[in-house]
């Protein structure tokens, strides 16, 4: 079944949609949490707060080091408890770390992956997601799509556990052709999501129902009424 997550940490929004949609859980990093202008142990708790304890929490440590990584990602577990998981950048130092906390039982999301070989070398490490970015390799003439197509591939090749997060999207068609290769997973903005579900016909459709329909459900209820008064 496809996992959709919502890439922000603006708890207004993570509040609002989670009411609404089926999501999964929140995706978060260093950028994202500079965008709110808060202190990120303030934000984890709030999102923690808001998605529950069932919802996943991907968040990225800010350390170079494996150990720095490591630490950092421990102190994040422990204060947002519930489904958490460490997200790595594909550095070597990353590739480390990953490997350190998985043999700690923290679950590891593989972030800023722009290559195949990234994504493998990663999986290979044991993170639970690899995160291909599509549209920044759009950005740059590349094929963000294709390099999920591999990604998919390989995982498949060697019956790997680990499931491809697809990230960084400019526009719904991006986030369909991912779906359609059979991405396990997409991590979009709030403003992307509500994307995915509009079409003015549908729109137009619901109007059209409650223009037509107005008039009799009014005297359905008007009848409902009288029969209670019987």
């Amino acid at each position: 079944m496809m996992i959709y997550m919502l890439d922000t940490a603006n708890i207004k929004e993570i509040e609002r949609l989670f009411d609404l949609y089926p999501i999964d859980g929140v995706t978060t990093n260093p950028t994202i949490i500079a965008q709110e202008q808060k202190p990120l142990r303030r934000l984890l708790v709030d999102i923690r707060r808001v998605v529950g304890d069932d919802a996943m929490l991907h968040v990225q440590p800010i350390g170079s080091k494996a150990e720095d990584i490591v630490a950092e990602a421990m102190e994040y577990r422990d204060l947002c408890k519930g489904n958490y998981y460490a997200k790595i950048p594909v550095t070597p130092q990353g590739i480390k770390a990953m490997q350190l906390l998985k043999q700690r039982g923290v679950k590891v999301t593989a972030t800023a992956i722009f290559t195949q070989q990234q994504a493998l070398i990663a999986a290979k490490a044991g993170a639970d997601f690899v995160a291909p970015y599509v549209n920044r390799l759009d950005n740059i003439s590349s094929d963000g799509i294709g390099v999920v197509a591999d990604i998919m591939t390989f995982i498949k090749a060697y019956g790997m556990p680990t499931k491809v997060l697809a990230a960084s999207f400019k526009n719904v068609e991006q986030v369909h052709r991912v779906c359609l290769l059979g991405a396990h997973a997409v991590t979009i903005t709030p403003e992307l999501f509500e994307s995915l579900l509009y079409h003015p016909l549908t729109d137009r459709a619901v109007w059209d129902f409650y223009h037509d329909g107005v008039p009799y459900y009014d005297e359905l209820e008007m009848i409902d009424t009288k029969n209670n008064k019987a």
